[in-house]
């Protein structure tokens, strides 16, 4: 169910509830409030700002994810490291460099030589 957004109509005689703006869930078919719910005063929907982030995969993110998970369920643990190591430095995404650290462990990679990946520009 949408969020909505809610503000006084005057503001001098608002409540604490509805002072500032107050979101409502709400379904989309309902009518919107005319009245606070909690002091009765008028109240009018208004247009906020969306505060969720979309963020679209690219098809070439997809396309290597679903390669390093091939590479992963066939146990070509090199293979997917180094695909998802080099992905993550293009991308700056640092979940799949911790994925390529995990894969370089299981690839057998020592440990002391992945020090130098471990280590991102968040840190």
């Amino acid at each position: 169910m949408p969020i909505y957004e809610y503000e006084p109509l005057n503001p001098r005689k608002a409540c604490k509830t509805c002072a500032g703006r107050f979101e409502v869930i709400q379904g989309m078919d309902d009518p919107p409030l005319t009245a606070c719910p909690s002091c009765g005063h008028g109240v009018r929907k208004v247009i906020s700002w969306c505060r969720a982030a979309i963020m679209e995969t690219s098809d070439e993110h997809i396309r290597v994810d679903k390669t390093i998970s091939e590479y992963e369920k066939a146990g070509m643990w090199s293979h997917a490291a180094e695909l998802a190591d080099t992905h993550s430095e293009k991308i700056g995404n640092h979940d799949l460099k911790i994925r390529a650290l995990d894969n370089y462990k299981k690839a057998g990679y020592d440990l002391g030589t992945l020090e130098k990946h471990a280590k991102t520009t968040s840190d």
